[in-house]
């Protein structure tokens, strides 16, 4: 049986720290290293961040939506982008956010998580707001794989706020009881579970005890959206620091054109994260 996503990526975060770099190839970045925003720039954009994240981050994290904007073209360079960072050792988290229901749901698995499938990652981001029950199809194919999710519960943006921290039955917040719901998931796990959550650090901590959780805890908002490594090791310095990973993007890719730049801009967060996190 393939050794479980949740074990990995701590093994691999003990190693060398716990940055996730965000493959993010927007027109407005396309535009600032000095190319076309076309198949080609993005091509050009994705494939030099891998090359920078090499030996210093432990995953990737690509932004789907920048790919499929171009189609079948977008979705070459995706799958491109995949084996080039698995040629090279690192994890990849789609940043896809699917879910939907019954045969949907089990489509996307097929997709993101079987080992059929040129879009295979090593673990994929999940949207729960059809219920983390429909959910069933992509947590069986990751575990059943050797993969994981992460389902979205205290997102980075402002928007999300409303909804995730709505009071539902019993008195909890809608982030809580997802908090709660992916607990019980990984509840039966050998050793630490392969079901994460999304937890922003631009958010007020949950009132959740995040040691429940018994999986990974993947941290956007650093960087661009005005979060700080200082505020990471607030928000979860109560859990290992093995469990933690914090993904930057913009922050990183601004530093572009220049590769070594990116690459140092790169190697300065995983080494400022790894200051913050006890």
């Amino acid at each position: 049986m393939a050794e479980s996503f949740g074990s990995r990526l701590r093994t691999l975060i003990e190693e060398r720290g716990a940055l996730c770099v965000g493959v993010d190839p927007s027109a407005v970045v396309i535009e600032q290293w000095g190319r076309n925003d076309d198949p080609e720039g993005v091509e050009f954009v994705a494939l030099s961040t891998v090359e920078a994240a090499i030996g210093t981050a432990v995953a990737i994290k690509p932004q789907v939506a920048f790919f499929e904007r171009f189609g079948s073209a977008g979705y070459r360079i995706l799958e491109r982008v995949i084996r080039e960072a698995r040629d090279a050792s690192l994890l990849v988290v789609a940043d896809a956010k699917r879910g939907d229901i019954g045969s949907s749901v089990e489509g996307y698995a097929q997709a993101w998580l079987n080992d059929r499938s040129p879009l295979a990652v090593d673990a994929l981001t999940a949207n729960p707001f059809l219920g983390v029950g429909s959910l069933g199809p992509l947590v069986n194919t990751a575990l059943a794989t050797g993969r994981g999710l992460f389902v979205l519960a205290a997102t980075s943006n402002p928007e999300g706020r409303a909804i995730q921290t709505a009071i539902v039955d019993g008195g909890r917040s809608v982030e809580v009881a997802l908090l709660e719901a992916i607990g019980e998931l990984n509840a039966g796990a050998d050793g630490f579970g392969s079901v994460g959550a999304v937890i922003g650090a631009t958010r007020e901590p949950p009132a959740f005890d995040l040691a429940r959780l018994g999986g990974p805890i993947l941290v956007p908002g650093l960087g661009a959206q005005g979060a700080t490594v200082e505020r990471v090791g607030r928000l979860f310095g109560e859990v290992p620091r093995s469990s933690v990973l914090v993904n930057v993007g913009r922050a990183i890719l601004e530093r572009g054109p220049d590769r070594r730049a990116v690459h140092d801009a790169a190697r300065r967060w995983r080494d400022e994260i790894s200051g913050a996190l006890p």
